[in-house]
């Protein structure tokens, strides 16, 4: 961890649990490393999946690291409007999507990734086509998902491979003169080998589309989806290895068939972001019944995904490290759901009430995914500077946030 239990106590006497926190230098350092990493492959840009941690303060910290946005709704497009990100650094990769948000999108010269055949026309109604657009390609059976993004066959994203040919040689009909192609087919996979055949189904693909069509793609995006090691046993995706397959393949594939140039890019989340948070809450109750529970300040309305999906996230004791595990919990939140819930059977030191949890690896898809069930409210968001100073780069919501969508002033008279 990038604190200690010191510093954590200093925080709080400031900023009261729960709440997340980033560390700065661990965000930047990884940013170099993958751009280190996948330099080798020509045109790389990683464009940062925005859903996953869509704070305008960690979007600013990756764009002065060099990379773009992937959006997919209007706030998030207007946070990167709001940080000085336009034109091609915004990709606007989404689905089922309103007239409003592709008209937004058109306004700051985003590259528009359509995700169906029947968005063709309906782009070039409400907003245009513009000169250069991407289709998402769904390889169906050609590719296996997981459990998050689900199988291709029944997911809701992206072309048929008949629908694929069919729209670019629409799109080229009705003016546009640039493509580029796209897929998400993984979520969170730590095999490097799936992501290199992902690679490769789709550098085949761009071969068929400039050999069918001819047209000759501008660039790949080869999604996102790449894995951290929630829990201790496993092991980090090793970048360098990961890059040097899908040269190989950009090489045997590519290359070869007088394509050079192609570019390739990314849309991470996860593995930009995820490592790098941590859910800090405080243990205000201990309960013995048929099991032994832990009850936190925190809830599902901080962090979703163990109740969501049974995904893991470490949990740490601050000032135990190094005690031995002799008691099983379930760590809880208070929400009227029983799978709220941070751990089930967990085997941590004994814990005590006012005893410090730290929830690891909630950088992505923690604090985005919160919400307001039961009247919970959302927790700050703070920042651990590189120099080793805490700053609020979100603050805590209120009982006034939660209800300012109401107009109390007509309740009286309501009958």
């Amino acid at each position: 961890m990038p604190f200690s239990r010191e510093k954590i106590l200093e925080t709080m006497r400031k900023y009261p649990t729960p709440f997340h926190i980033y560390d700065e230098a661990g965000l930047r350092d990884n940013a170099g490393k993958l751009k280190q990493a996948f330099g080798i492959l020509p045109g790389f840009k990683e464009y940062f999946a925005v859903k996953a941690l869509p704070n305008p303060f960690i979007m600013k910290i990756l764009k002065e690291e060099g990379f773009g946005a992937d959006c997919s709704s209007m706030p998030e497009l207007l946070l990167c409007e709001k940080i000085g990100l336009n034109g091609e650094e915004i990709m606007f990769t989404s689905n089922d999507t309103p007239a409003s948000e592709y008209k937004k999108a058109r306004e700051l010269g985003a590259v528009i990734n359509l995700d169906d055949i029947s968005h063709v026309k309906f782009l070039e109604e409400h907003a245009g086509i513009p000169e250069l657009i991407c289709l998402r390609y769904n390889p169906g059976p050609a590719r296996t998902g997981n459990v998050i993004i689900g199988d291709p066959k029944e997911a809701k994203y992206g072309f048929t491979r008949e629908q694929l040919l069919q729209g670019y040689e629409i799109c080229l009909e009705k003016g546009a003169k640039r493509f580029g192609l796209h897929t998400m087919v993984i979520s969170n996979e730590l095999n490097a080998s799936f992501f290199v055949e992902t690679a490769r189904m789709m550098f085949e693909l761009a071969v068929e589309i400039n050999q069918k069509l001819g047209i000759k793609l501008e660039f790949v995006n080869l999604g996102g989806g790449l894995g951290i090691p929630y829990r201790p046993e496993q092991k980090p995706l090793n970048y360098e290895k990961l890059a040097k397959g899908v040269r190989e393949a950009y090489d045997e594939i590519i290359a070869a068939n007088g394509l050079d140039g192609l570019k390739i890019y990314l849309e991470c989340g996860r593995v930009i972001t995820g490592p790098y948070g941590y859910l800090v809450t405080s243990v205000l109750h201990l309960k013995h019944t048929y099991k032994e529970f832990i009850g936190c300040d925190a809830s599902m309305a901080n962090l979703m995904r163990p109740g969501m999906y049974g995904a893991y996230h470490h949990i740490t004791v601050l000032g135990k490290e190094n005690e031995p595990t002799t008691r099983m919990y379930d760590v809880t939140g208070s929400l009227c759901e029983n799978n709220d819930k941070f751990a089930i059977n967990r085997p941590l030191p004994e814990v005590r009430i006012g005893d410090i949890l730290v929830i690891h690896d909630t950088g992505a898809h923690g604090h985005a995914m919160g919400f307001n069930y039961n009247g919970k409210l959302r927790s700050a968001e703070l920042l651990l500077r590189q120099d080793g100073s805490v700053v609020q780069i979100r603050r805590a919501e209120t009982a006034d946030d939660y209800f300012a969508t109401l107009d109390f002033s007509t309740l009286e008279k309501f009958q």
